[in-house]
């Protein structure tokens, strides 16, 4: 059997952390021959539900899981791991959608998983998903100076695959069939899912759904809106397709793109797309070998795609603004 792939969990014993951890154990994210040790971190308060899981993953007998490791400090959960994914944060809610509020509520917890990162697992890829996932990656990258900038990422999938669904649905075609989908800027209300560059089946997007009008006000605002429509309904932000968009950003990431086509995620710009460089944005990426990724550059942007790339940019020089302050601090 190969080496076990060590994989870190901040934020373990939460909703998403439950619905993703099971699926990792069984082989759901680097496959049935890879074993996996898993290594849980949440806060003190969190410690009887963190053991709860750990128990319960051991009953379950997973073959490929070769142990599980719980605790609150992050410079010994991180120790040694291949991949880090921050869940752990003050989360969005019904009553707290303030996304600069979030930035200063969990800045400081993004400044300290950054320096533990840095000390004890400097060749971790991470993978941040709490909210505001792009700008809370920015400020842990930033505590983290001796860890890569390809390193990170911050993830856009979840508006990937409610994009790709709303595309099969309208054209009456299965999800597979919706392909070379782009998901563009800040994981918010402001994300753009560029229609314009997507293919269904062999054909172009624009082809297969000639309604204008649905693509802008349906479409685009649905992707958007999505966690505020499940917020209400639920008043708890989704959890089973956030943990669905973690497996597939992982698993886009280390595995070779097929060609012609790219997946989403946020990684730190280097000024492609007129995008400047420093932030965290999310681009169509794709990978030859499993191991670097490359930003795709030949994609037509027309002016509505301009416009809304540049919101997207406002938005987050705005949140870069108000995390400007622990950045200088720390």
């Amino acid at each position: 059997m190969p080496e076990p792939i060590r994989v870190a969990v901040s934020g373990a014993a939460g909703r998403i952390s439950y619905s993703l951890l099971f699926r990792i154990a069984a082989g759901g994210l680097f496959g049935s021959e890879q074993p996996v040790h898993l290594s849980l971190l949440d806060v003190p308060t969190s410690g009887p539900t963190l053991e709860a899981n750990r128990l319960e993953l051991f009953d379950c007998a997973f073959p490929l899981l070769t142990g599980v490791e719980v605790g609150d400090d992050p410079r010994v959960v991180f120790r040694n791991a291949h991949w880090i994914i921050l869940l752990g944060g003050v989360p969005l809610s019904s009553e707290n959608q303030n996304r600069d509020d979030l930035i200063r509520l969990n800045a400081p917890i993004f400044v300290e998983q950054g320096h533990a990162i840095s000390d004890v697992a400097p060749n971790a890829r991470i993978l941040v998903v709490a909210s505001p996932c792009n700008t809370l990656c920015k400020i842990a990258r930033h505590s983290a100076r001796d860890v890569p900038s390809e390193y990170w990422f911050s993830m856009t999938r979840l508006d990937w695959m409610r994009a790709t669904a709303l595309l099969a649905n309208k054209a009456g075609v299965p999800v597979s069939q919706v392909s070379r989908l782009s998901i563009w800027g800040n994981h918010s209300e402001t994300v753009y899912p560029d229609f314009n560059n997507a293919w269904i089946g062999d054909r172009p997007a624009q082809e297969v759904i000639a309604d204008q009008a649905w693509v802008r006000n349906v479409f685009e605002p649905t992707v958007a809106d999505r966690t505020s429509e499940i917020l209400k309904l639920r008043h708890s932000s989704p959890a089973a397709t956030a943990a669905q968009a973690i497996l597939g950003t992982i698993r886009s990431i280390i595995t070779p793109t097929p060609f012609e086509r790219f997946f989403p995620a946020a990684v730190i710009s280097d000024g492609s797309h007129g995008v400047p460089p420093g932030l965290v944005f999310g681009y169509p990426l794709y990978t030859v070998d499993g191991k670097t990724w490359r930003i795709h550059q030949h994609v037509y942007l027309d002016d509505h795609a301009q416009a809304r790339i540049a919101e997207n940019i406002a938005q987050l020089q705005h949140e870069a603004g108000v995390a400007e302050q622990f950045i200088r601090r720390f």
